[in-house]
C-alpha cells in the first residue's frame, strides 16, 4: 500500500509518511502543502532539451524552490541526476536516478516504484540525514566515485553537503546548487559550511582541469561554460 505523501508548495520538498506540522526542509506550515496526487494534478513535469542526450526536467508553473532534474540518454538507459518534485507518470521511464545530495529528493520513491528505476546517493548524505533520507526507501548508497555505462562519471567533492556529487557526461557538468551563478554577485551555496564548500570548489576546479566542457547544468540555469568558469574561479580567489 502506498503511503500518504505531501509536497511543500513553499520549497518543493515531499515529505513521506507523515503530515507533519512544519516542513522538514523549509519549516514552512502544513496550511502549504499538498497531497502528492493535488501536486500532480496541479502541476506537470516539462521537458526541455539542454542538447541531444541531455534535458531538463522542472515542474510548471515553478514549484517553490524546486531545484531542476536532468536526464541523460546514454545509449543504453535513462538516467536522471537529482528528481522533479511532481510526479507525471507520462515521462519516459527513468532507470536510475541518482543525485547529487540529499536536499531535494523529489518524488523518487514514486517514479522508483511506477518506473522500477533504481535511485542511489552518497552513503555520507544518507548517514548524517537518516530522518530526512530514509522515508524515500533508497535501493542503494554509494560511497566511491563510479561511471555509469561508461559515459556518466560521478565524483564525490563533498563541501555543501558531506556527500555532494556532481556528475559529468561527455562535454556537460551537473553541478546542480554548487554554485548559485546566476545570482549578483554570484556565489557558493550559502547553506551549508562555507570552509568546506570552498575546498569542495576546489576540488571541482582540479577535476575539470584539462577537460572538454562546453555546458554547466544547475540548480535553475543552464550556462556555457566559457562565462562560468570564471566565476568559480573569482570564488576561488583566483
Amino acid at each position: 500500500m502506498q503511503q500518504e505523501q505531501y509536497v511543500c508548495l513553499v520549497c518543493g520538498f515531499n515529505m513521506v509518511g507523515h503530515y507533519p506540522e512544519r516542513c522538514p526542509f523549509c519549516g514552512a506550515k502544513r496550511e502549504h502543502f499538498l497531497t502528492a496526487e493535488e501536486c500532480s494534478r496541479r502541476f506537470t513535469v516539462r521537458e526541455t532539451e539542454v542538447r541531444s542526450g541531455v534535458s531538463c526536467l522542472r515542474s510548471e508553473p515553478a514549484l517553490g524552490l524546486e531545484h531542476s532534474a536532468y536526464r541523460i540518454h546514454t545509449g543504453k538507459r535513462e538516467i536522471w541526476v537529482d528528481c522533479p518534485s511532481s510526479f507525471n507518470e507520462q515521462l519516459r521511464p527513468a532507470t536510475c536516478i541518482t543525485f547529487t545530495h540529499h536536499h531535494f529528493m523529489g518524488a523518487s520513491n514514486m517514479y522508483r516504484d511506477h518506473f522500477g528505476a533504481t535511485v542511489q546517493i552518497h552513503e555520507l548524505d544518507y548517514r548524517n540525514n537518516r530522518q530526512m533520507v530514509e522515508p524515500f526507501n533508497l535501493g542503494t548508497t554509494f560511497q566511491e566515485n563510479f561511471i555509469l555505462d561508461d559515459v556518466v562519471e560521478a565524483h564525490h567533492i563533498g563541501g555543501h553537503t558531506p556527500g555532494f556529487t556532481i556528475y559529468i557526461f561527455e562535454d556537460v557538468l551537473f553541478a546542480c546548487d554548487y554554485i548559485f551563478a546566476d545570482a549578483e554577485p554570484v556565489k557558493f551555496n550559502p547553506f551549508g559550511p562555507q570552509a568546506e564548500t570552498k575546498a569542495g570548489g576546489y576540488r571541482m576546479r582540479d577535476l575539470l582541469e584539462g577537460r572538454k566542457i562546453a555546458t554547466v547544468c544547475g540548480q535553475n540555469y543552464v550556462e556555457d561554460y566559457s562565462t562560468w568558469r570564471p566565476k568559480l574561479d573569482q570564488l576561488l580567489g583566483s
